[in-house]
């Protein structure tokens, strides 16, 4: 790797605090925003967000997606039984079936329709975690910096930085809010920037968005919501009082363009039929739903989607040859939630035409021990991982990167920086996808730091990985 050398002589040089997550200095978003609403630094943070400032550096931005779908694979799946197989002779299950499909070895007995689909899909290999613990890990992810870092406490999911971006191109008739988060009550929310660029989260079900229609009727409910408004409107619009009454009034007239809306009934309501052939599962209802919400162009640009159940210590092949439930490992996972809902997604975004536009993110927040399983039949924490990118503009049939036969380490990085692609890499990727410049630095940390998208990419070291796009 003719990079690795050099990139960790920087890393080195101007290290990230990797101090275990629990040791971190105590004092959190939640601590700093009590403070702020005390009065103590709200003046401060107004301030700096009503007359924020951006700096960067001149990038050529790919700029071919309109949305984002980010599905966490929580748990850590292991890469080595799914998107970079290694098939190791009375290990791996002969039902697994790998057989090569281009330039992939798949297991395409454990995930028929992702296979079906692999001409829209480009993996790469070459990604490596700098972390093996769940909490901090998955917070890595989404935030794409180190949580123990400098603002890393306070700093924003990648989609609210979509979200703060794609604002301005909002229109007034669009309802949905920008950032979307299914099946993710964990997911990291807008740090220190507005609350309008929390992530709206919710769990979709056959009937829809709840709490959508008032017990009065929608005349009463019209007659109430004006009376608030004439009492006390005016201190939730450029609010003389806080930055966070302002926040009240966006929450109030987001979620009453939310009400009496049928295009909110056609996005989140769906059928069994439609259920069923995305896997009946929670996973395949969130993907169905995520899919209906772009179609109805109401404004949302980055949604979220987390699946766990990857953490396979134990019985990762089944117990007692289970299949299904609980104990059936990555049968159950894989083939029965993962497999049917992102194979389904794929096809019904290509027919639709909707794939060019929405670039798909799929990956863990780190992969899983190779070789031979443990005496518990699982497979461990590991660093080596993978990420699955589709649509978008992104080439399909690609494989970028290369492992070792085991799968411990990468052998060919696949793209220009000659390295292990980091979680930050990803998160410039997302950023140019969307024609955001990766190198942008906000002036509007309430610490006066400058908050950077990607952290030192300003000076080069986190890159996006254009090579998907050749």
């Amino acid at each position: 790797m003719n990079n690795e050398s050099k990139f960790r002589k920087i890393i080195e040089k101007y290290p990230t605090n990797h101090t275990p997550f629990y040791a971190r200095p105590n004092f959190s978003r939640r601590n700093f925003f009590n403070l702020a609403g005390a009065g103590v630094m709200g003046s401060f943070l107004s301030k700096n967000l009503n007359g924020q400032v951006i700096k960067s550096s001149p990038v050529q931005t790919k700029n071919t997606a309109k949305n984002v779908i980010f599905i966490l694979m929580a748990g850590a799946p292991s890469h080595t039984d799914t998107f970079d197989l290694k098939f190791l002779d009375g290990t791996t299950p002969k039902d697994f079936n790998p057989t090569m499909m281009g330039k992939a070895l798949w297991p395409i007995g454990l995930m028929p329709n992702i296979g079906a689909q692999l001409g829209e899909v480009a993996i790469v290999r070459s990604v490596r975690a700098w972390a093996a613990a769940h909490s901090l890990s998955q917070t890595w992810v989404q935030i794409g910096r180190s949580p123990t870092a400098a603002l890393g406490d306070i700093a924003p999911n990648i989609g609210s930085i979509v979200a703060a971006e794609k604002r301005g191109e909002r229109q007034l008739s669009q309802k949905f809010p920008t950032f979307l988060a299914l099946n993710s009550g964990n997911a990291m929310g807008s740090g220190y920037l507005p609350a309008n660029y929390e992530p709206f989260k919710m769990t979709p079900s056959t009937a829809g968005l709840p709490n959508t229609a008032n017990p009065d009727g929608q005349v009463r409910f019209e007659d109430k919501f004006n009376l608030l408004n004439a009492v006390d409107g005016n201190l939730r619009v450029n609010s003389p009082i806080s930055e966070q009454m302002n926040d009240y009034g966006d929450f109030y007239r987001s979620a009453k363009g939310l009400m009496y809306n049928p295009t909110v009934d056609k996005a989140f309501k769906y059928s069994t039929t439609d259920s069923m052939r995305y896997g009946n599962s929670g996973f395949g209802n969130a993907l169905l739903t995520a899919k209906q919400v772009l179609e109805a162009n109401q404004g949302t640009r980055y949604i979220q989607v987390t699946v766990g159940g990857w953490d396979m210590h134990s019985n990762i092949y089944g117990l007692n040859g289970a299949r299904t439930g609980a104990m059936g490992g990555l049968y159950t996972m894989a083939m029965g939630q993962l497999d049917p809902a992102v194979g389904e997604l794929i096809k019904d975004m290509k027919a639709n035409g909707s794939l060019k536009e929405t670039l798909i993110v799929m990956m863990g927040e780190f992969g899983r021990t190779v070789g031979q399983v443990t005496m518990q039949g699982g497979r461990d924490h590991y660093l080596q991982q993978f990420c699955m990118f589709a649509g978008g503009g992104v080439k399909g049939g690609k494989v970028i990167g290369e492992t070792d036969t085991a799968g411990r380490v990468t052998i060919d990085p696949g793209w220009s920086e000659g390295r292990d692609v980091r979680v930050e890499d990803i998160e410039a990727t997302i950023y140019s996808a969307l024609g955001i410049n990766w190198t942008n630095i906000r002036y509007d940390d309430p610490f006066g730091r400058g908050f950077e998208y990607v952290p030192s990419a300003n000076e080069g070291l986190y890159k996006p990985i254009h090579e998907l796009w050749a």
